[in-house]
C-alpha cells in the first residue's frame, strides 16, 4: 500500500490552531488512521476510540437500569471524530442527541463527510450538531441545557481529564457549584458521564458524590499496538 499523508484541513480558532490528517502508519502494517492536533498538541486518533464508544455505552446502560427505557433526549459535549456521539445516535432508544461542539471547523468536517464515519451525524434526523460552549451552556442558571426540558443523560468528552484541560477556562466547571447546577438540567434517575484519558481519581469521584446519588468508576481498557500491550482511560456515570 502506498504511503499516506494528507492535511485534510487546518484552520485558526481562538482555542489555537486546529488541523485535521489522514495517514498510514508504517509501523502498522499501513493501516489508515485521522488525527486531530490542536497547535502541536495531539487531540484525538482513530486508532483509539474504544473509550469514548463506552462513554455512551456504559452512560446508557446505567439510563436503562434507572428506568429510563425509550425516547431518551441526550446531549454530548464536544464533538471530535464523533465516535461519543455515533454510538450514541445507533442506539435504538435515543430519540434525541444534540452535540455541542466550541470549534466550527469540527463540525464541518462531520458535514462533509470528512472522518471515517462519513457525514452520519449530520444528516441523521434524530442528530443535532450545535456550535457553542458547553460549559458556558451547561452552568448557565437558566433550566435546560439548550431549553427549559430536562435531559436524560449529559455525556462530556472535552477534556484529558477532570484536572488536565483543554484550556484553562474549562477549570471552572469541576467543582461543586457548576456540577450542581449541570445536575438540575437532568431528569431524576439521569446520567451524567464524562470521560478521561487517566485512571480514576478518587478526589474527583468524591467530589461528584456529593453532587449526584451515586458514582461509578469504569476503568475501560484497549490494545495499543505502539507498545504491544494495553492503555487505560476511565469513565466516570453519575447518578442523579
Amino acid at each position: 500500500m502506498q504511503h499516506i499523508f494528507e492535511e485534510l484541513d487546518y484552520q485558526k480558532t481562538p482555542l489555537g490552531d486546529i488541523s485535521l490528517r489522514k495517514r498510514t502508519e508504517p509501523r502498522l502494517d499501513n493501516i489508515l488512521i485521522y488525527e486531530v492536533k490542536l497547535g502541536d498538541e495531539f487531540l484525538m486518533s482513530s486508532l483509539f476510540v474504544e473509550a469514548e464508544e463506552q462513554l455512551s455505552t456504559l452512560g446508557l446502560q446505567r439510563l436503562k437500569l434507572n428506568g429510563h427505557q425509550q425516547n431518551l433526549n441526550v446531549v454530548v459535549g464536544g464533538l471530535g471524530l464523533g465516535y461519543t456521539a455515533l454510538t450514541a445516535v445507533q442506539d435504538k432508544s435515543v430519540a434525541r442527541l444534540r452535540t455541542i461542539e466550541v470549534m466550527q471547523p469540527v463540525i464541518s468536517w462531520h458535514q462533509q463527510g470528512l472522518l471515517p464515519i462519513g457525514d452520519e451525524l449530520a444528516v441523521n434526523p434524530k442528530s443535532e450538531l450545535i456550535h457553542g460552549d458547553f460549559f458556558a451552556i451547561a452552568i448557565d442558571d437558566k433550566l435546560g441545557v439548550l431549553e427549559d426540558d430536562k435531559v436524560h443523560a449529559i455525556l462530556l468528552d472535552i477534556d484529558h481529564s477532570p484536572s488536565h484541560w483543554l484550556n484553562q477556562g474549562n477549570r471552572g466547571f469541576y467543582n461543586q457549584s457548576s456540577l450542581s447546577t449541570m445536575s438540575g438540567k437532568i431528569v431524576a434517575g439521569g446520567v451524567f458521564g464524562l470521560w478521561s484519558n487517566e485512571r480514576p481519581d478518587p478526589e474527583f469521584t468524591k467530589l461528584l458524590n456529593s453532587v449526584f446519588s451515586d458514582t461509578e468508576e469504569h476503568v475501560v481498557s484497549f490494545p495499543n499496538p505502539y507498545s504491544g500491550g494495553e492503555s487505560i482511560n476511565s469513565v466516570y456515570i453519575s447518578t442523579v
